[in-house]
C-alpha cells in the first residue's frame, strides 16, 4: 500500500491507536514521505532574525554623516579597499572564504512577510503559504544517513514552514543546544512504549496492511508501514544519536564557536551538515534594534562574527565547505538614519548578506549600495535570484513547478542565478 492510500484509509485516531507518534517536534510524515533523490550539496543558513544592519556589518558609511554612519568604525578587510565594520574582525580577516552582496533588496518591510519571502524565494501571497527551501529540498531529495533532511536550530518559525506542500515537509526541531545538559526534545519513544514495542506494532501495521490491500485502494499517500518503520530507525539511530550530541565535542572546539545560542547553533548545524542533513536553518535573533542600536549591536555583532567564522573554518577543515552552501542573511536591512530612539527601522530597500562555500569565490564584493546605504547603486540583487542561486547550486531544476491547489506553482518565481557567485 502506497502512503498517499494510508491517508485515505486510516484516520488521524486510527493511526494514534496503531502507536503513532512525533519525533522532536516532527510528525512521522515529516520524517518519511519524502522521496529519495540524488544530491551531495548541503546547506546551511544563518539566520539574522530583525535584519542585520548594512551599516553596521558588511557595508559600513564612514564619511557619510553621525546619523547615518552610526557610532562604529570600520576595519581593513584582506581585500585592498574593501572595509566592515569594526564589530566585525573576524570577517575582515577571513574574507577570502566568503563573498558579500551589498546590494539585495526585498519587497517586503514586515517581519512575518519578508522572512516568508527570504526564506522561500517566493513573495508571501493570500492563495497559498510557499513551501521554504528546506521543505523543498526535503520533498526532492529525501533523507539521507538515515536523518531528517531539513532541521532548524533552535526552534520552528512560523514563518519557516512548508505551505502548500503539507506538514510532511515541515522541519525537525533541534532545541537550543548552548543549554546545559542539551539533548533532542522527544527524540525518543514515547513514556512507556520500548523499542521492541514499537517494532512489534510496525510488524502489525505491516499485517494489517496486506489484509485491507484486497479491500480498498487509492492513490494519494504511501506505505504506512514503511512510514512507521523509518520513525523506528530514526529514534533508534546512533548515528543520529551521534549527530545531536554536541557534548561530545571538545571544549576547545565548543569555545572557539562560543557558548551562546549562536555559536552552539552553528557548531550543532557543522555536526548535522556532516552527519548527513541536507539543509540546516540556524535563527539568531536579535537584530530588531528599533532603540538602542549602537548597545545592542556591540554585543550581538561579536557573537556572529565568532560563531560565522569559525563555523566557516571548521567546514573548510573538515573538507565540507566545498559541498556545503552556507548563507548568512535577514529578511531586511535597518533603516539609513537612526531614530529618535537611537535605533534603526525596518529597511528593505537594500541589505547585504554574506555567502560562502559550493564553489562561491571568496574575497567578493558584489554590488554596491548608495551613499547613506538607503538602495543600490548598482547590480541590484532579489530574494528571487537568490533563490535561483540555492536551487542551482543544491542541484534543482530552478524552473520546476508543483503541482498543487489546481494549478502549477513554480518552486522560483522568475529569479535568475547570481552569476558572480559560480566560479
Amino acid at each position: 500500500m502506497q502512503l498517499s492510500e494510508m491517508r485515505t484509509r486510516y484516520s488521524r485516531r486510527d493511526f494514534l491507536r496503531m502507536g503513532g507518534f512525533s519525533v522532536g517536534g516532527i510528525s512521522l510524515p515529516q520524517l518519511l514521505s519524502a522521496s529519495p533523490g540524488r544530491s551531495d550539496m548541503s546547506c546551511l543558513v544563518y539566520f539574522h532574525t530583525g535584519g542585520l544592519c548594512q551599516h553596521d556589518s558588511f557595508d559600513p558609511k564612514p564619511d557619510a554623516p553621525r546619523e547615518v554612519r552610526g557610532g562604529f568604525g570600520t576595519i581593513p578587510t584582506t581585500v585592498p579597499g574593501v572595509r566592515f565594520s569594526e564589530l566585525l574582525p573576524r570577517s575582515a580577516a577571513n574574507f577570502k572564504r566568503f563573498s558579500v552582496i551589498r546590494s539585495m533588496f526585498s519587497l517586503e518591510a514586515i517581519h512575518e512577510k519578508a522572512k516568508q519571502y527570504a526564506f522561500s524565494g517566493q513573495r508571501p501571497n493570500n492563495a497559498y503559504k510557499h513551501p521554504v527551501y528546506g521543505s523543498v529540498v526535503a520533498r526532492e531529495f529525501g533523507t539521507r544517513n538515515g536523518l531528517p533532511p531539513f532541521v532548524v536550530i533552535p526552534r520552528k518559525d512560523i514563518c519557516a514552514e512548508a505551505g502548500f506542500l503539507g506538514s510532511a515537509y515541515d522541519p525537525f526541531i533541534a532545541g537550543d543546544p548552548s543549554k546545559e545538559k542539551y539533548s533532542v526534545q522527544d527524540m525518543t519513544l514515547p513514556t512507556g512504549l520500548g523499542l521492541e514495542e514499537a517494532r512489534g506494532r510496525a510488524r502489525l501495521l505491516s499485517a494489517l496492511d496486506s489484509r485491507l490491500e484486497a479491500i480498498e485502494k487509492s492513490g494519494v499517500v504511501g506505505s504506512m508501514g514503511q512510514f512507521y518503520q523509518r520513525a523506528l530507525d530514526l529514534v533508534s539511530s546512533p548515528e543520529a544519536k551521534r549527530a545531536f550530541d554536541i557534548g561530545s565535542e571538545p571544549d576547545k572546539v565548543r569555545d572557539a564557536y562560543g557558548r551562546t545560542t549562536g555559536g552552539q547553533g552553528a557548531l550543532l548545524a557543522r555536526r548535522l551538515i556532516e552527519a548527513g542533513v541536507r539543509l540546516v536553518t540556524l535563527f539568531h535573533g536579535g537584530y530588531d534594534t528599533h532603540s538602542d542600536n549602537d548597545k545592542t549591536n556591540k554585543k550581538l555583532y561579536p557573537e556572529f562574527d565568532q560563531s560565522f567564522n569559525a563555523l566557516l573554518e571548521d567546514l573548510d577543515a573538515r573538507g565540507l565547505l566545498d559541498s556545503t552552501l552556507v548563507l548568512a542573511i535577514g529578511e531586511f536591512g535597518r533603516t539609513p538614519e537612526i531614530n529618535h530612539s537611537a535605533g534603526r527601522d525596518h529597511w528593505p530597500g537594500v541589505f547585504s548578506i554574506a555567502v560562502a562555500g559550493a564553489g562561491v569565490p571568496g574575497g567578493q564584493v558584489i554590488g554596491s549600495s548608495d551613499a547613506m546605504g538607503a538602495e543600490p547603486r548598482d547590480r541590484p540583487i532579489s530574494i528571487e535570484d537568490l533563490g535561483a542561486t540555492l536551487y542551482r547550486k543544491l542541484g534543482i531544476d530552478t524552473h520546476k513547478q508543483y503541482h498543487a491547489l489546481g494549478r502549477p506553482i513554480r518552486i522560483n518565481d522568475g529569479g535568475e542565478p547570481i552569476s558572480e557567485l559560480f566560479a
